[in-house]
């Protein structure tokens, strides 16, 4: 049996992917994964027993990548899982920067009298928006969110530019090559009206819009970051706006002087904040840790790299270790040694980390045992486990 611990409140459809006969529920102090969605994993120890971690929702930031890789544990997101719901979200938020919502709502609530009908026809001039249609709006990242968000946008009329330099083939292909594409992010910001952001926080593109950036948007441009907190620049953001060289920031991260501006809306990080999304993750991220318990195939993953072999023989070896050169040639002269023949293997490196699988025959526990301990022995090696077809 298998334990799995969970943090946070996790849809229950998410957990019922575990049947019973194989998996428990926060039932050890040694569980052999964790699901996930906010907790602070930093703060939280999840030592070495652990094999896998998912995290019900896209960012990774609540999860110490380094240690786990030390460690050997696996940590899986769900891309996509809530991309309908951000979508949606950055539909309305246009809305909201176009038309005055907020303060029509507001000053209507306040109207007294038999005559408020007649009231609001004389006041509603004072709220007149603009429209989104024939608006250029740039979009920063093309993956499960971005590409959704040109989709929709496009159906409003608005005229949809691209630019994700790091694309994946999948979503280039759910593209509309009506869609055109950015050479780069300078041609973006200079042809938006609007512009928001779909891309992973790394340490790559922290402050990705800054001053500089800023500069080469359109005067009276609408910035959204419904993305990470640590893409744009704050303070940057403060002097455009004070400069009145944006018009508005739209955000769902923000310290207390982002917060406070009259010329910013912001949420409380409420993106995928919805019942449909967080059973989608749920379910997506017990579906990923138990393909991965069950077989040691790896998809989603966000410090291992993708591996997947279909599971025909009877037993299976999984390696993981340092990328380092003659590692595979190591591994298979201590299978030799136990007369081990290799039905199917299958390599895969992600910068420092490797992920080796190979497929035999049956193996008795007791030469398992005694291969694992040779194979442990190897420094580079940091996690040797068997998977057993069927069991």
């Amino acid at each position: 049996m298998l334990d799995i611990k969970t943090y946070n409140m996790i849809a229950p459809e998410g957990t019922a992917e575990f049947p019973a006969d194989k998996y428990t529920i926060n039932e050890t102090d040694k569980p052999a994964a964790l699901l996930i969605r906010s907790q602070d994993m930093h703060k939280t120890r999840f030592g070495t027993s652990v094999l896998a971690i998912a995290r019900a929702g896209v960012g990774v930031n609540n999860i110490p990548l380094v240690e786990a890789n030390s460690n050997g544990t696996v940590v899986f997101n769900t891309p996509g899982s809530n991309a309908n719901a951000v979508k949606e979200l950055i539909v309305a938020m246009l809305i909201l920067a176009t038309r005055p919502v907020f303060s029509s709502v507001q000053w209507a609530k306040k109207l007294n009298g038999a005559d408020v009908s007649l009231q609001t026809e004389k006041g509603k001039n004072h709220f007149a928006g603009t429209e989104l249609q024939g608006k250029t709006i740039g979009i920063i990242g093309l993956g499960s969110v971005g590409s959704r968000v040109a989709r929709a946008t496009a159906d409003l009329g608005m005229h949809v530019i691209g630019y994700d330099p790091y694309i994946s083939v999948e979503h280039a292909w759910r593209l509309s090559n009506d869609i055109p594409r950015a050479k780069d992010l300078s041609e973006l910001l200079q042809k938006s009206d609007y512009v928001t952001i779909h891309i992973p926080y790394t340490e790559g593109n922290k402050d990705l819009i800054s001053s500089k950036e800023l500069a080469e948007l359109k005067d009276g441009a609408i910035l959204l970051n419904y993305s990470r907190w640590g893409i744009v620049n704050e303070n940057a953001v403060i002097d455009a706006l004070d400069s009145h060289k944006i018009a508005q920031y739209l955000t769902d991260f923000s310290s207390e002087k982002v917060i406070k501006h009259e010329s910013t809306i912001v949420t409380p990080h409420i993106g995928g904040t919805t019942l449909e999304a967080e059973i989608n993750g749920a379910i997506m991220a017990a579906q990923t840790l138990k393909k991965y318990l069950e077989t040691g195939n790896i998809v989603n993953s966000v410090n291992f790299p993708a591996v997947e072999m279909p599971f025909d023989s009877n037993f299976r070896i999984t390696l993981i270790h340092q990328n380092v050169p003659n590692m595979v040639g190591r591994i298979t002269t201590i299978l030799a040694k136990y007369d081990i023949n290799i039905d199917n293997m299958i390599n895969r490196s992600r910068e420092q980390i490797a992920y080796t699988m190979i497929d035999t025959d049956n193996i008795s526990e007791k030469t398992f045992n005694k291969l694992k301990n040779e194979l442990i022995e190897i420094s580079e090696v940091i996690r040797v486990r068997e998977i057993r077809k069927n069991k």
